[in-house]
């Protein structure tokens, strides 16, 4: 009797081995920020593995060290989705031929990123005029500034950009002089906030929605994988919003910070916590209206490639089936088929 016991245990070891590297890849890369912390939490806490067996699928949320570098593994094949902004998904994977799909929107940033001047209180946007401003050039920063610049009638032109790496922008407004201008995202914004002698002229709180930050993927990918990485995200999402501080102690953790710093961060990031907002958002005429700023500002940049004659070079498609640019080369989806589901507990 034991001998056949153990005979049944090994074949059904054999059995789930054999089902799991039967399973088909779901392989999501992510980078460290702060709404994009629970990435980790759902690897780290079996989330992806429950998921994953759910729907038959190898589900795996990879960190990597460098937030570009990730996004062009995923344009290079390496994965099947990544945690990105809507600019960088447009002008990586996008216009790199990578058919690729918003999955999931995961927040936006309201005052996660904004503009430093190291002067007197009362200096504003106005005064960054004749300057030299310190960013990671055609990034979410560069895009800010413009929209900035724009509110106060002012162009590039009337400035300097200084490509910065994120790597030294910390230290170069730790060391700043009077005059100084920088452009960046938290946590450098934050721990620049204490320096004595700077002031935040500008910050993402006032384009509210702009800065979009979601889980894109590739759009052929199999419905089991994006059902089972819209699950997992809502489900780290209802542990966020419950009133237990553990998966947001278990978050702050991961992103190498403490309890408070990461707090605050949130105060700035605006969660979708429920599925059905994000959804809606993704229906919204704001988002339109943001994908528009967003692609007149790649275009002017350079980000659509030499062989771009004009801003509508690509296509940007809406849940509603309205295409933003080019109908017969659209590479950007905004699709609420598995928000959707995911509100109507339908996953």
């Amino acid at each position: 009797m034991k001998k056949s016991l153990i005979t049944s245990a090994v074949l059904i070891a054999l059995c789930v081995s054999a089902t799991s590297a039967a399973a088909e890849r779901c392989a999501i890369a992510w980078s460290h920020y702060t709404g994009w912390e629970p990435a980790g939490y759902i690897q780290d806490t079996g989330i992806a593995q429950k998921w994953g067996e759910k729907y038959g699928v190898d589900l795996e949320f990879t960190l990597i060290g460098d937030y570009i570098e990730s996004v062009n593994q995923y344009t290079a094949g390496a994965f099947d989705g990544v945690t990105v902004t809507n600019m960088d998904g447009l002008t990586i994977p996008s216009v790199g031929g990578v058919d690729t799909t918003v999955l999931v929107i995961g927040d936006f940033s309201n005052g996660n990123d904004g503009i430093l001047i190291n002067g007197e209180a009362g200096v504003g946007v106005q005064d960054l005029k004749g300057k030299d401003v310190k960013l990671v050039e055609l990034s979410v920063s560069h895009y800010l500034l413009t929209r900035a610049l724009e509110r106060e009638g002012l162009s590039e032109r009337d400035l300097t950009v200084i490509n910065t790496s994120d790597a030294d922008l910390g230290s170069l407004i730790s060391t700043s002089d009077p005059g100084d201008a920088f452009v960046t995202w938290n946590p450098i914004l934050q721990t620049g906030r204490g320096v004595a002698g700077i002031q935040i002229v500008f910050d993402s709180s006032e384009i509210p929605g702009e800065i979009v930050d979601t889980i894109m993927v590739r759009t052929e990918l199999d419905e089991n994988c994006k059902k089972a990485v819209t699950g997992a995200w809502y489900e780290a999402m209802s542990d966020m919003a419950s009133n237990s501080n553990e998966a947001v102690e278990f978050m702050a953790e991961l992103a190498g910070g403490t309890l408070d710093e990461f707090v605050a961060q949130l105060k700035t990031t605006r969660m979708f916590y429920d599925a059905a907002d994000a959804a809606d958002f993704s229906r919204s005429a704001a988002l339109k209206q943001t994908m528009e700023y967003v692609r007149q500002f790649s275009f002017r940049n350079g980000l659509f490639g030499e062989g771009a004659a004009s801003p509508d070079f690509i296509g940007i498609e809406f849940p509603d089936g309205e295409v933003l640019g080019s109908e017969r080369n659209v590479k950007l989806r905004f699709d609420d088929t598995y928000m959707q589901m995911a509100a109507g507990d339908e996953l």
